[in-house]
């Protein structure tokens, strides 16, 4: 019976990547680093910001529309209220 290996050895180059030796290169590659981080920075805080002023609007015109319908409703209780001593209230069984 033969046993068989595997060899890793080319399969661990591509999850390995190694720094280019050109200077030039190298920088290109950091700054496009960096840009593709400032856009995902720029991008996130955009789509915060619209998250927060789209629930702030939601949320004005929820309560535009309740206090449309509370006021087309009409049905407002006007009373007097007076408060009654304990001695005053029958006494429970």
């Amino acid at each position: 019976m033969q046993t068989r290996y595997f060899q890793f050895d080319a399969f661990r180059t591509l999850f390995e990547p190694r720094k280019p030796r050109n200077p030039l290169v190298r920088v290109a590659l950091g700054l496009l680093g960096l840009a593709i981080l400032a856009l995902m920075v720029f991008v996130g805080v955009f789509v915060g910001t619209a998250m927060i002023l789209v629930g702030l609007g939601w949320n004005l015109f929820a309560a535009r529309k309740v206090r449309r319908a509370r006021a087309a409703a009409g049905n407002v209780v006007d009373a007097e209220y007076h408060v009654v001593r304990k001695s005053a209230l029958p006494l429970a069984r």
